[in-house]
């Protein structure tokens, strides 16, 4: 008899391999492929209030005082939305709200059941023009330069505001440096020499500065923690600063950042080893914890569909072409985020080849990876990535007039 397989670590209970053929939401990928065509995008969208959930009771565990939402750019299929609205009434602690980051996320997010109260705005190069659309909604608002804070100020005297804070330190799975809060000088956040400025003008717009915000990571597991505490060290500072000069604060937002695994070896997050980090340096404070992830709360959720249509030897190379290209998957170009694919029927099968995972863009650097470990799979398979649930669906391009991929969405498991 065969060893049974270890499960890929990015299988659970709505994404998961039965027998050979993979799952999701408990319906078989290959059929739904051939039945709805591909590329296509599958959600299990059961697991997105899994993972909130995680985070809130993680957070809670850990004596902090939660506030859980979703990073929009994310996610922001309405499906996905209506799911987390039914998690809680509407502005009840327990309920999940967003991050948006600009006008059209702000309205979407209205426009799908989100009050104001469950809304963070944290933009980046505000104009005028999107303060026209934002400043009626009522939104809370965090501003990351001094120049944003007067024009905030400027507009909207009298009202709370948050700071985005720049710590000058971070870190993101992949990278030697964070592109948010790295020692070199980024777009993002009030460095902390600069913090009394900020102060001054809040006071002469009397803005009231309610919540500290900060952006330090990104797709971080376990291995990443201490690196991450670290970095928290100068956040919890800056608060305890901004408290001393007399800001009322009542969060603090640690953003997002948070990784699942996806290649063999990696693991979960442990999120009470996080919530203790968060407790350690912001605990003592008494303010509402804040967390606002996209890839933690969606990676899981989803795969994307394709069809092989090339199978082809080059110059010693294997080259495997799909029917998808960039333009629908586009996460692994700007973030440099590796891809898993498996042969949706045979999702089991030994990898026994190395391949070249090609799209069908016209660019010569649409490769989804070179040096790949795959099986031995043939023209008319159906190849899925893993892990495809958040950015993907939503980063979508039409480059070459290519059309986007069609999506389903299972809010039930079968």
């Amino acid at each position: 008899m065969e060893a049974a397989h270890d499960p890929y670590p990015w299988e659970h209970e709505g994404v998961r391999v039965e027998g050979e053929r993979l799952t999701v939401a408990g319906r078989d990928a290959e059929a739904l492929a051939r039945e709805h065509g591909t590329p296509l995008y599958v959600f299990d969208v059961t697991s997105v209030a899994e993972q909130a959930r995680s985070l809130r009771d993680a957070l809670g565990r850990a004596g902090l005082r939660p506030r859980v939402r979703l990073a929009l750019k994310a996610q922001r299929a309405p499906e996905v939305l209506a799911v987390l609205r039914g998690l809680a009434p509407a502005g009840s602690p327990d309920a999940v709200g967003v991050d948006v980051c600009s006008p059209g996320e702000l309205l979407h997010a209205l426009d799908n059941g989100l009050v104001a109260g469950e809304i963070s705005y944290t933009g980046t190069n505000v104009s005028e023009r999107d303060l026209d659309v934002i400043i009626p909604t009522g939104v809370h608002v965090n501003v990351d330069l001094l120049t944003q804070l007067e024009r905030y100020g400027r507009r909207c005297p009298g009202r709370p505001v948050g700071l985005r804070l720049n710590p000058r330190a971070g870190i993101m799975r992949g990278h030697a440096e964070s592109l948010y809060s790295g020692r070199r000088p980024t777009k993002f956040g009030i460095y902390e020499e600069d913090l009394e400025r900020a102060a001054a003008v809040a006071r002469r717009h009397d803005l009231a500065i309610d919540t500290v915000h900060v952006h330090l990571a990104n797709g971080i597991l376990n291995e990443e923690l201490p690196a991450y505490d670290a970095a928290l060290a100068p956040v919890a500072r800056m608060t305890e600063q901004l408290l001393e000069t007399g800001c009322p604060l009542v969060e603090v937002n640690v953003g997002g950042g948070l990784g699942t695994p996806l290649l063999p070896g990696e693991s979960a997050l442990d999120l009470d080893a996080w919530a203790g980090i968060l407790a350690r340096h912001f605990g003592r404070f008494g303010l509402h914890v804040g967390v606002e992830p996209g890839e933690f709360l969606t990676n899981l959720s989803g795969v994307l569909l394709a069809e092989v249509v090339t199978v082809e030897e080059r110059l010693g190379a294997t080259f495997v072409g799909l029917d998808v290209g960039w333009n629908v998957m586009n996460d692994p170009f700007i973030y440099g985020r590796p891809v898993d694919a498996v042969v949706a029927s045979r999702a089991r099968a030994p990898r026994r080849r190395v391949i070249t995972l090609a799209g069908h863009i016209n660019e010569g650097d649409d490769l989804f990876g070179r040096d790949l470990p795959f099986v031995d799979v043939q023209e008319g398979e159906v190849v899925a990535f893993a892990s495809t649930g958040g950015y993907a669906a939503g980063m979508w391009t039409d480059h070459c007039m290519r059309p986007r991929a069609g999506a389903l969405y299972f809010s039930e498991r079968t």
